[in-house]
């Protein structure tokens, strides 16, 4: 861990209970909880309030996850603004299926644009709540997580002098590349990988989508998804090489792969569209065991990543947020260690359960490319079966809306 002493010419340290380090979903949502209960903290962040309500990011929310930001003040503008979704479809062998989840569950999705949830959820921590948070820090340091008395240091952006803030706890919640996950000296934790060996093209496009729901086109040629956004946005993801450069696709072949891959029998074709975004993602995952390092606790991308796969990535962030920012509320108000001590282990449960459920996914939306026949043919058993045995059907339904994993 980091046992860094502050810059000597720093100024006296603030006090506060808790320091959050990174203005995220995760980030903000924990200090939403701790600004109800009464309880004071600061949010870092190295990014302007402009650029983190701008940045283009996920957008299914499951229905838990809905009600756990209802019932702490933080969905008003989400349940009324947001597209509710009870069914996707899967395009296959030159057909289309359409998979009616609320049908055989009670429950669906919400997609709401994360950056919309972020403007809700800075304006009701900072704005209603009376939150304090800085924008644009920079270098960012941890000390003493081991003891009882650790502090965060940061650079003022106006001053460019380094400022203190000595804190009980320090909930790091500032993703994958953050200074907090990166503090965690190697062999205090346990980090388990996997590479899917594939890349997605992550497009954003200025075109109604062509379906009133999200599309999974499972092809010989490679995966193709279409995620609605707004009546006037959609989300596409093209299977590609990993690493692959996004110059490489031109608008043609971005809208003759989407064509070709999400096509059907009695499918009108998506509509065309400007590309406002073009950008790689290596379909990765990683999860860090346990979360918490002495007073050092990790939400989020710091301490987890799942590939966009199964859309659960702010899913799990929300979880670990509402599991920390209550844990803390019961340590700092009523001196109850009990639920903290049990954070680790209550978000890994979620975590790996989301994590096994990804890796089945993967390999039902991309079997049919991997050139393969024997995965190919199984995979095409697999698909069959989501539409044939309604225990299968259930099984999926329950695993895509994470309501199998109550924990």
């Amino acid at each position: 861990m980091t046992q860094s002493s502050p810059n000597a010419h720093s100024l006296a340290p603030q006090r506060l209970p808790v320091v959050v380090v990174g203005a995220g979903p995760a980030g903000l949502t924990v200090g939403a909880i701790l600004r109800a209960a009464g309880l004071d903290c600061l949010v870092l962040e190295t990014e302007s309030r402009e650029f983190i309500e701008r940045r283009p990011r996920a957008g299914v929310i499951e229905e838990w996850a809905v009600r756990g930001l209802e019932r702490r003040g933080l969905a008003g503008n989400l349940l009324e603004r947001a597209e509710l979704h009870t069914a996707c479809e899967f395009r296959f062998a030159g057909e289309r299926y359409r998979f009616s989840y609320q049908e055989l569950t009670g429950s669906h999705h919400w997609v709401y644009p994360q950056p919309l949830l972020v403007t809700d959820l800075v304006h009701e921590y900072a704005d209603v709540r009376g939150g304090r948070i800085r924008f644009g820090v920079r270098d960012v340091r941890l000390h003493h997580l081991d003891g009882d008395r650790p502090s965060v240091s940061y650079i003022c952006p106006e001053s460019g002098r380094r400022e203190v803030v000595a804190c009980e706890f320090v909930a790091g919640c500032d993703g994958a590349r953050g200074v907090t996950r990166a503090s965690v000296v190697p062999g205090r934790a346990r980090v388990a990988r996997h590479d899917y060996g594939i890349g997605w093209l992550a497009l954003l496009a200025e075109a109604a989508p062509s379906a009133d729901c999200v599309l999974f086109g499972c092809h010989p040629d490679g995966f193709a998804g279409q995620m609605p956004r707004s009546p006037e946005v959609t989300r596409y993801y093209l299977q590609c090489p990993p690493g692959d450069d996004p110059a490489n696709w031109s608008h043609e072949r971005v809208w003759t792969a989407l064509r070709r891959r999400l096509g059907a029998a009695g499918a009108p074709p998506p509509v065309e569209g400007r590309l406002i975004e073009k950008r790689v993602l290596d379909m990765h995952d990683y999860v860090t065991e346990p979360m918490a390092f002495g007073r050092l606790f990790l939400a989020g991308d710091a301490a987890h990543l799942v590939a966009p796969i199964a859309a659960k990535g702010l899913n799990l962030a929300l979880h670990d947020a509402f599991l920390l920012g209550d844990s803390l509320v019961a340590r700092l108000t009523e001196g109850d260690d009990s639920a903290l001590a049990g954070y680790s282990e209550g978000c890994l449960r979620r975590v790996w359960d989301y994590q096994e459920f990804s890796q089945w996914l993967a390999e039902l939306y991309h079997g049919s490319a991997a050139g393969d026949p024997f995965r190919a043919g199984t995979t095409l058993a697999r698909l069959r079966r989501l539409f044939s045995s309604p225990t299968a059907a259930a099984s999926f339904a329950e695993q895509y809306l994470g309501t199998a994993a109550r924990y």
